[in-house]
């Protein structure tokens, strides 16, 4: 009895043991943490004090401190909301965002059920190449699409992005979708197709509702990419009041070398928010989907 307690705890110096010790807690985990929390929040504390900060303080630092704001105001949070056309651009954003998300999903379903669970001969190849569709760069697809965009004189429309967008977003949706369609065992499809059931059923009724942290980590990924997209928002939408936020903050807040700096870092802070509202609300659905579906 004596050897076995001995062996276990020898086991548990080999483990997590060493963790025991406060000074190796504080270097293998506190410190680590601390670090990473800094860069990660540093640039948004930097957004919101810079958005708060009277111009005559952001270039003086021999009488205020850089990292501080003294006397905060919101001249530039009223200047971006009711001299600019951020609101607008805030609208069309989401509007964009939510329109290829959901067109993005729907397609990515339809790909990745019928890639994973249909087990038609070459199905692997067709989901490595709907994999390495995503990694064509953005920068030389555009220009076809533009000409297609001209063509259907879909230029200077929210549609213009709603429709293009999805030609990054459905590789991407379609490939995390097989991971987690591939983890649903297979035995529940099979007795319900023994019980009668169509393919649409079985899709509607059992994929789809034990897939929703993946369809919610999916959805996730997808309106992140659609809101910081920039190179298709700059390239087919030239109006200012059909920008989207990352173009519209760039282009019209930036006049040759004058950079408005506290409505810059206004901008970027509020248009940022409902991405991380977004992560907030469904961080628990986002984490789950990286563990896997129902085991068997």
């Amino acid at each position: 009895m004596a050897a076995t307690t001995s062996a276990g705890a020898k086991a548990d110096e080999g483990g997590m043991g060493y963790l025991q010790s406060l000074p190796r807690r504080v270097v293998t985990i506190y410190l680590p943490l601390v670090i990473f929390v800094f860069v990660l929040l540093f640039p948004f504390y930097w957004m919101a004090i810079t958005a708060v900060k009277p111009n005559e303080q952001m270039t003086n630092f021999n009488d205020y401190s850089p990292f501080w704001v003294v006397n905060p105001t919101l001249e530039h949070i009223r200047y971006l909301l009711f001299d600019t056309s951020y609101p607008g651009w805030l609208w069309n954003t989401v509007l964009i965002s939510v329109g290829s998300t959901v067109l993005s999903l729907l397609a990515a379903v339809f790909a990745a059920y019928a890639i994973e669970r249909l087990r038609f001969q070459g199905s692997r190849q067709v989901g490595l190449g709907i994999f390495l569709a995503y990694l064509v760069p953005p920068s030389i697809l555009f220009i076809p699409l533009s000409v297609m965009v001209f063509r259907l004189g879909l230029y200077d429309t929210p549609f213009a992005l709603i429709l293009t967008y999805p030609t990054f977003l459905v590789p991407f949706c379609t490939w995390l979708l097989m991971g987690y369609f591939r983890s649903i065992p297979f035995e529940l499809e099979e007795c319900a197709l023994i019980d009668g059931a169509s393919r649409w059923q079985i899709l509607t009724r059992i994929i789809l509702p034990l897939s929703v942290p993946g369809l919610i980590s999916a959805g996730i990924f997808a309106f992140t990419l659609s809101w910081n997209e920039f190179i298709y928002a700059l390239t087919f939408i030239q109006s200012s009041e059909n920008k989207t936020v990352p173009v519209g903050v760039l282009t019209e807040l930036v006049r040759s070398d004058v950079y408005e700096w506290g409505a810059l870092m206004a901008g970027a802070l509020i248009g940022s928010l409902p991405v991380v509202i977004l992560y907030s609300f469904f961080v628990e659905h986002y984490v789950s989907s990286m563990t896997g579906a129902v085991k068997e």
